[in-house]
């Protein structure tokens, strides 16, 4: 998801079915309004369904009524159901993704980054970004390690006085955006795009990898079947939330763009 897409300073009040999801001087990243919006939209149909009272106060900051958390379980329960995946898709889907169960894996790392706070502007932020990958990525200066300068001069990581290294990291040591970007792949070098987190943009340059060991389908057999459910899971509710969205009436939301669905 583009960077200038995850912060909106929100100019006018966002509604479902009428329903106020924030206040005209909230600020609100687009993701939060979003997530607002399926809540509600799952508070609504709870109601709509039985399951919870219609005196149930809609919340003013994202935060539900226990009576409403307890409505919206069952209400999934009943209308968001996957099927258990068979020994032939786990094994199918573990050939496919060897990578995302090896065990071991660091890689060593180091990084610009161009933190982004609530009074940044975002556009002249990921402008400074692009430049700065560029450049990088165009020098060769052999006595020169331009990297290094580079982030010491425009990190807003305290690892900038290091020259933005990092040393050897694992996928538990990093954020999950960042892990996703930089594990479980091959590329060695400064990464040829910018890698959003929620702590802004980077630019990236993998020093070493230490792959680690894959492990056999048998020892993993409950973490690719509980992937596959995860992933099953995702879908049917994403399914359902379209579905309610339909039904809706939405203002100043687009559930069409989220990233996840709650």
């Amino acid at each position: 998801m583009p960077i200038e897409e995850t912060i909106t300073h929100a100019a006018q009040v966002a509604r479902v079915n009428c329903v106020a999801l924030n206040t005209a001087d909230e600020v609100l990243t687009s993701e939060e309004l979003r997530q607002r919006a399926c809540t509600e939209l799952l508070r609504q149909a709870a109601q709509a369904a039985g399951l919870l009272s219609e005196s149930d106060p809609p919340s003013s900051d994202g935060t539900l009524s226990e009576a409403a958390t307890s409505a919206i379980e069952a209400l999934l329960e009943r209308n968001v159901q996957v099927q258990e995946p068979s020994d032939d898709e786990c094994r199918r889907h573990h050939a496919s993704h060897m990578s995302a169960y090896q065990t071991g894996e660091r890689i060593r790392l180091r990084h610009i980054l161009f933190a982004v706070t609530p009074s940044v502007n975002v556009g002249a932020l990921r402008r400074r970004a692009e430049a700065a990958l560029l450049d990088v990525r165009s020098r060769d200066d052999q006595d020169l390690d331009r990297f290094g300068a580079a982030a010491e001069v425009l990190s807003n990581c305290p690892s900038g006085a290091e020259g933005g290294d990092l040393g050897w990291l694992t996928p538990a040591d990093c954020v999950p955006e960042l892990a996703r970007e930089v594990f479980g792949h091959a590329e060695v070098g400064i990464l040829p795009r910018l890698v959003h987190s929620r702590f802004g943009l980077h630019v990236i340059e993998v020093l070493e990898r230490d792959p680690g060991v894959a492990q056999a389908f048998e020892v993993v057999h409950a973490r690719v079947a509980q992937s596959l459910r995860q992933q099953a899971y995702v879908t049917a509710l994403r399914h359902y939330l379209s579905v309610l969205a339909r039904e809706a009436t939405l203002e100043g939301v687009d559930l069409e763009a989220a990233a996840t669905p709650l």
